[in-house]
């Protein structure tokens, strides 16, 4: 699923794998609200969302048909797909094409996790955010 932008500049939408209580793991969206700020003066304001606690990043590359059979996530982290194309599958078998440009919030980090394929001809790049849990 590519990400397609709110019509409201306000909003920021962005998938969610997490566990439920057996250990399924299932996708959700998530909205968070942004409001006109002067962020970064003397710049124009722009659009700004709340902060959230982040202190590192990585990078993860899978190669061409590479698949992450059923998995936990290592932590709870952001992914933001840089370059092209894969899909994740929950254990409710519910599936997601994620392209360039789409962000996912992992959150699976028990239970049985989420299955991951690079779908596309060429190397699947994610920006990666660990973040703590909430």
């Amino acid at each position: 699923m590519t990400q397609e932008f709110s019509p409201r500049l306000t909003e920021v939408t962005y998938h969610r794998i997490f566990a439920d209580s057996r250990g399924d793991s299932h996708f959700d969206t998530v909205t968070v609200e942004q409001g006109l700020a002067r962020a970064a003066p003397p710049a124009a304001p722009f659009y700004v969302s709340s902060d959230s606690p982040a202190t590192k990043y990585r990078f993860y590359t899978f190669e061409p048909g590479w698949v992450g059979e059923l998995h936990p996530a290592p932590t709870r982290q952001f992914l933001s797909l840089m370059s092209g194309a894969v899909e994740m599958e929950t254990t409710d078998g519910t599936v997601r094409r994620l392209e360039r440009g789409d962000l996912v919030l992992l959150e699976d980090t028990t239970g049985r996790g989420h299955v991951t394929r690079n779908i596309g001809k060429g190397y699947a790049l994610f920006f990666v955010i660990p973040v703590p849990a909430t």
